[in-house]
């Protein structure tokens, strides 16, 4: 799943968008085989030129299915099929309404367009319900079941030499005591807006796993620590200037602490989350709000030697 700062409630939308999509294209194409078999007349949208913005489904995407989902990468190829597959549906109507012999290479060309347009509206349902399913209720980060999964696959790809990857372990400080002042529910709305703002500040293909009470994990591929302990300072230093406010109270702010390692691929992948973990325990030793690299002067455990 991209990182996308879409709810629960927007992504259950995007899937009904897209099962309903599926639906209106198996009507649609049975309506469109009907127009070329039997030459009955066509429906007068499906021969304009903007035949993809009038569908029930462009009608979605050029609207509400932009705004949430314009950064995700297939949903801009499900853009590009779909209009691509109207277009070749319009000529091979207006060849059929022109009394036009259609050839086997035009007829052949749409078929595969509306076959890859339906893999691309399957892979990004199986996409969004596997998200959605793996997501964090309160927060919209992803949960522990596929971290470890996740964090594995990296660590394939390091020991290959395809790309390093950085694991940032992540803690509030003093979170207990937000919770103790000013209640639990504004305690949830800080970890909510951090990881929010964390998530849109993030390229897509990095991912946060929320790894237990105020804790996350951060998974950045294709850099290694020094470049992402930068990324990493600046969204410390972001997070701590947010405000937030409690009923007759002046705004207060929260920090974060982080701990920072690259996944070492000659150790297990929870070995590595134990050195972030360890780089996160001495920023909090040294004052908290601190971002820390992992170096072997902080100890191993879990095995490691």
């Amino acid at each position: 799943m991209p990182a996308l700062n879409l709810s629960d409630e927007q992504m259950r939308g995007v899937l009904k968008a897209l099962e309903q999509a599926l639906y209106n294209h198996g009507q649609w194409a049975e309506a469109l085989y009907g127009s070329l078999i039997c030459r009955l007349p066509p429906d007068e949208r499906d021969i304009s030129g903007d035949a993809h913005r009038l569908c029930r489904f462009g009608q979605w995407y050029y609207t509400a299915g932009v705004a949430m989902l314009e950064r995700h990468a297939g949903f801009k190829e499900v853009g590009v099929e779909h209009e691509r597959m109207h277009r070749y549906a319009a000529h091979l109507l207006r060849a059929t309404m022109d009394g036009v012999p259609i050839s086997i290479h035009d007829y052949e060309r749409f078929v595969s367009t509306l076959k890859r347009l339906r893999l691309e509206f399957e892979t990004l349902q199986h996409e969004f319900s596997e998200a959605l399913y793996n997501l964090d209720p309160l927060t919209g980060a992803q949960n522990r079941i596929g971290m470890l999964t996740k964090l594995r696959e990296e660590r394939e790809l390091v020991s290959r030499g395809v790309h390093g990857c950085v694991v940032a372990m992540m803690d509030l400080d003093l979170f207990k005591t937000v919770n103790d002042q000013y209640g639990h529910g504004i305690g949830d709305r800080v970890l909510t807006d951090f990881i929010h703002y964390i998530m849109a500040h993030l390229r897509p293909y990095d991912k946060v796993f929320r790894y237990g009470g105020d804790e996350f994990l951060i998974c950045l591929p294709n850099a290694g620590a020094d470049w992402d302990r930068e990324v990493i300072d600046r969204l410390r230093e972001e997070l701590s200037s947010l405000p937030f406010t409690s009923d007759a109270k002046e705004p207060f702010y929260a920090t974060v602490s982080f701990g920072i390692t690259s996944l070492d691929p000659t150790i297990s992948v929870e070995q590595s989350i134990d050195r972030a973990d360890r780089a996160l325990y001495v920023a909090k030793a040294k004052g908290r709000n601190r971002a820390i690299v992992w170096d072997p002067s902080m100890g191993v455990r879990n095995g490691e030697s």
